[in-house]
């Protein structure tokens, strides 16, 4: 089968623009090297709607970054996905700092961002009393915001599935050619695509998938920032996200809380070469905990649940590349999407898809529907509200996280959607079945049971994160 679109990558920039395409008349297909949606940076980045305040006046970053933020209010009506205005400081801990904060918030007034001010450190700590009494003044950003990101992006997919659009997983593409007006995509298992139109959107790869076929080279280089999570019973810490003075580096550690009310710290930046590498180190997760520190003195080392570490895709020219091919007609690139990726991906999304539809001469779908609707967690109930969900499915009231209180019916919900999920992590990122204090420590078992019921498989089938991840290896006699 010939496609009109091949997008390469599922994270939340391939996703995206899958939703965006959806609205046209189109056969799209979503290809991605690993077995779920939102598997590379979307999954571990610090969750930020940046309000605009950083990026460079003029630059794309700026532009996009502005209109995507705008964008997430309506988006969060249609898609049913965790997303919160809950404003950001920029700290300045002295007086050396204060030109620093004049030109963020020039910055800002230029970009167009509004409810942009300095206030001094008191004024900060009236709002947020756990910050660090060294805190002489900051940036306050009302329109800064946090969303769950891998969460957005499961939506994003689930509605474009929804409205057509195909999604295929495990492909890892290894050849791009252009035959005449079609090009030719083959993957690591031996499947060949045909396509009008292919969208590189895969992230830290997406240079080296560019290079398969153009002649103007991009490199980039992998980025990698450590973090660490603590406990729920630490929310009270801070609602408000708590940035220090940016470097070169990136907008540097900050504290943060984020949708479902955990204390995020992080995250760290080391230019790497090896753009998979997501292992955590004992020096960077030490780095993150210590800087945060002098936000939040008060932060609880004891109060860490887990920790993770996730590759950004910075590229030298400092921007993001969202255009066609110069030399490669019908190849739409989306390169360095770093931070502010993730606030700027709807508006990403909305300009790629009319830029396509555009050349492809796409027709409106007039069945798109824009709504999808999120799972109902019984976390969130009411007492009547859990009573009549149970009447309607009993499955409601076999609770099987504890520390999230999921239930069965709600991760088999996860596991039937398309695309839904095939592994441990997969629901663990829809649902939150293991993300509590115990990390999985009880529930594992039996979600491991509901998956191989659901998908067919046996338990020695069923991974944590796809290939070269088992959970059970054979008998305990074996």
């Amino acid at each position: 089968m010939t496609f009109d679109v091949l997008i390469i990558g599922s994270g939340i920039i391939g996703t995206s623009i899958a939703r965006e395409l959806s609205k046209y008349q189109a056969n799209i297909i979503v290809l991605d090297k690993e077995n779920d949606v939102s598997c590379g940076t979307t999954k571990a980045n610090s969750g930020i709607v940046h309000a605009g305040f950083d990026a460079k006046p003029g630059s794309k970053k700026a532009y996009f970054n502005v209109r995507g933020a705008r964008m997430f209010k309506e988006l969060q009506k249609e898609l049913d996905f965790p997303y919160e205005e809950n404003g950001a400081f920029v700290l300045s801990f002295s007086a050396d700092g204060h030109d620093t904060l004049l030109e963020l918030l020039d910055r800002a007034q230029k970009n167009g961002v509004d409810g942009c001010s300095i206030i001094s450190g008191d004024e900060v700590r009236k709002l947020e009393p756990n910050v660090s009494k060294d805190v002489v003044e900051a940036l306050y950003a009302k329109t800064s915001g946090i969303v769950s990101p891998y969460e957005m992006a499961i939506a994003m997919a689930e509605n474009a599935g929804a409205n057509g659009c195909k999604f295929e997983f495990n492909k890892d593409v290894i050849s791009l050619t252009k035959k005449e007006s079609l090009f030719e995509v083959k993957t690591k298992d031996g499947s060949t695509y045909s396509a009008k139109v292919v969208v590189n959107a895969s992230g830290v790869h997406s240079d080296e998938i560019n290079n398969l076929i153009s002649n103007n080279k991009y490199e980039i280089k992998g980025r990698k920032g450590e973090y660490v999570l603590l406990d729920k019973e630490f929310s009270y810490i801070s609602n408000t996200t708590l940035f220090q003075l940016p470097t070169k580096m990136g907008k540097g550690i900050l504290v943060t809380p984020t949708c479902h009310h955990n204390i995020l710290v992080g995250p760290t930046a080391l230019d790497t070469d090896d753009k998979d590498n997501t292992w955590t180190t004992f020096d960077g997760l030490f780095e993150a905990f210590t800087k945060g520190l002098l936000s939040v003195p008060s932060l609880p080392r004891g109060g860490i649940i887990t920790q993770f570490s996730g590759i950004r895709a910075h590229e030298s020219h400092d921007d993001f590349t969202i255009e066609f091919s110069k030399d490669v007609k019908g190849l739409y690139n989306l390169i360095g999407i770093e931070s502010p990726g993730l606030a700027s991906s709807p508006a990403i999304a909305s300009h790629a898809a009319k830029e396509i539809a555009d050349y492809l001469k796409l027709s409106p779908n007039p069945n798109f529907n824009p709504i999808r609707k999120g799972i109902k967690h019984i976390s969130h109930m009411t007492s009547e509200e859990l009573k009549d969900a149970i009447k309607d499915n009993p499955l409601y009231g076999h609770v099987i996280c504890r520390c999230e209180v999921v239930s069965e019916a709600e991760i088999r919900d996860a596991i039937r959607r398309y695309p839904g999920a095939k592994d441990l992590d997969g629901v663990k990122r829809r649902v939150r079945a293991g993300m509590g204090r115990c990390q999985m420590g009880f529930c594992t078992p039996r979600i491991m049971e509901i998956l191989a019921e659901e998908l067919n498989l046996s338990l020695d089938e069923i991974t944590k994160k796809g290939e070269g991840s088992k959970i059970v290896v054979g008998g305990i006699k074996e």
